[in-house]
């Protein structure tokens, strides 16, 4: 029987997206779950000041409440010309949570001034996992590119759109679902929880 993990989230895109890097990685007896598939229960404010100390309380959170491994992350943009800001405020930047028309504006108009060679950018995900009663693993990804002119693509969510990986003409809402997980910041993050992962599976065989 496989066991169930936790993904503190309601975001289907990241759940079908550690489902197809434990698929890649070839990781089987692992079935994942999001928090429409548990009972809800209180999810605490992302006060942390880094990406690691938001994930790890939403990971403990979903550990304790449902008594299942639960994976949380925490992601956003870093911005150089910002000062690496938006950082743990991405989501929220315009003033509203997960406004991503209105982020991606606000962004535009704070860099409408800089030039190409100072738009350096990069995302950045931390992912943690916590097994009730047991270990707590906190990894880190992180993803280089530049902060282009206009939106490109309709894939994707968030920041995507203007984020020009390693600086090129493409933009990360242009590419694929298996093109995105082999070099996005959350797939470098989830890769590094492969061997945890792993672990746990192995103990329901």
């Amino acid at each position: 029987m496989a066991r169930r993990v936790l993904v503190a989230s309601r975001n289907a895109k990241k759940l079908n997206e550690l489902r197809r890097i434990l698929a890649e990685a070839g990781v089987d007896g692992l079935e994942i779950v999001g928090l429409d598939d548990v009972p809800e229960y209180p999810e605490a404010p992302e006060t942390g000041a880094t990406f690691e100390e938001n994930a790890l309380a939403k990971a403990r959170d979903g550990a304790v409440a449902t008594g299942l491994a639960c994976v949380a992350d925490d992601s956003g943009l870093e911005v150089d010309a910002l000062n690496g800001m938006p950082g743990v405020l991405s989501a929220r930047w315009s003033g509203r949570h997960g406004v991503d028309a209105a982020n991606n504006a606000l962004l535009l108009a704070q860099l409408a001034d800089v030039p190409d060679e100072r738009r350096g950018a990069r995302f950045v995900s931390a992912c943690a996992l916590v097994v009730p009663g047991g270990d707590e693993t906190v990894v880190r990804g992180e993803w280089p590119g530049t902060i282009g002119r206009e939106p490109l693509g309709d894939g994707g969510f968030g920041y995507d759109p203007l984020f020009r990986p390693d600086g090129g003409a493409t933009s990360a809402a242009q590419l694929s679902p298996v093109e995105k997980d082999a070099a996005s910041h959350r797939g470098r993050a989830l890769m590094r929880l492969i061997p945890v992962l792993t672990t746990l599976a192995d103990r329901t065989s």
